[in-house]
């Protein structure tokens, strides 16, 4: 019984569960922002290079 309530206690779980949250969130941000300036760059350099060759 002991063990249940220092096991309730404990906040290092949550606190490592918040940090591994905001470094997903983070993830994602970052992904997010280079597909769109990998698609903004494509269709800024490679698009008129195909018309171009057509």
């Amino acid at each position: 019984m002991n063990l249940i309530r220092r096991f309730i206690r404990d906040e290092c779980a949550a606190t490592s569960i918040e940090y591994a949250l905001i470094g997903c969130v983070i993830s994602v941000v970052i992904v997010a922002a280079v597909r769109a300036v990998g698609v903004a760059l494509q269709s800024k350099f490679y698009g008129p290079i195909s018309s171009n060759l057509s």
